[in-house]
């Protein structure tokens, strides 16, 4: 399997934003099942801007996630570009009958999210100075964080189906799921799990360009139930180097949530109806 993933920075501390965005392209490995084995360098500098040492934390953080996700940074390719970037392209195997796809879920799966949701809201209200950095520190851990537990727990224990939570949002990626594998996906807003300062940073009105889009995508494909602003803004919020969200059969639930203990129920697949999502 080959992917690609880059953007500019999120955070200011250079080690950091190294570590979230390769997290974040070894994402869509581990959203299919598979083991990274190698990544290429994706860069752009604005030579001039910056000292060549912010270059060097980048790519020292990006290295340091590939080698404990267990993969080799073997090259890469770097542009002056005016805007700083950074990303990796991953290869990585996985045997056929063990891929995770979004075309796999099944009327009465149980949906699990393995990370809480709300980077979009703090990572906006970081860049503009509303919250502290000490507030955005679990954010931050759990960008930084790999799903390569969540995405081996899932294969082991028989899973087909999961979506990595990125850039779409929660309801963008279910609502992908839900047409791949032609069901109706329930969302429960009250289970969602959030990020510690996200509903304080959405009411200082850090809402992230990305939503608006999101919002259109999905809007006359939901059955919006749950009426409650801060929830209908959680499940559009762009996510960066999200959870996955996988799609279980009922008995081996429990069995998985003791094996990535950050996870939680968020919902179910039901049989399809008029509407591809249920935000209830």
């Amino acid at each position: 399997m080959q992917t690609v993933d880059f953007f500019a920075p999120i955070v200011d501390d250079p080690y950091e934003f190294g570590q979230i965005a390769a997290a974040n392209a070894l994402s869509d490995v581990y959203a299919m099942g598979g083991e990274p084995l190698t990544a290429l360098s994706i860069v752009g500098f604005p030579t001039g801007k910056l000292p060549i040492e912010v270059l060097t934390e980048i790519l020292r953080g990006g290295q340091d996630k590939v080698h404990e996700a267990g993969a080799f940074i073997v090259g890469g390719h770097s542009i002056i570009d005016e805007e700083l970037k950074y990303g990796l392209s991953v290869t990585g195997r996985v045997h056929p009958d063990r891929m995770l796809t979004n075309t796999g879920a099944r009327e009465g799966d149980v949906l699990v999210l393995t990370k809480p949701l709300g980077t979009g809201f703090v990572t906006t209200a970081l860049k503009r100075g509303s919250i502290s950095a000490e507030v955005a520190k679990p954010t931050i851990e759990s960008m930084r964080g790999l799903n390569r537990d969540a995405a081996r727990a899932a294969v082991e224990l028989g899973a087909k189906c999961a979506t990595d939570i990125t850039g779409f949002g929660l309801l963008g990626h279910a609502l992908n799921l839900a047409r791949g594998s032609n069901v109706t996906i329930r969302i429960d807003a009250s289970t969602l799990p959030v990020l510690p300062g996200a509903l304080d940073a959405w009411r200082t009105g850090s809402t992230p360009g990305g939503a608006e889009r999101n919002d259109a995508f999905i809007r006359e494909h939901t059955d919006w139930r749950n009426t409650e602003p801060f929830h209908e803004a959680l499940v559009i919020d762009p996510q960066t180097s999200g959870g996955l969200m996988v799609s279980l059969p009922a008995p081996v639930v429990a069995d998985y949530l003791s094996r990535v203990p950050q996870s939680v129920v968020i919902g179910a697949v039901l049989s399809r109806e008029e509407s591809a999502i249920i935000l209830a």
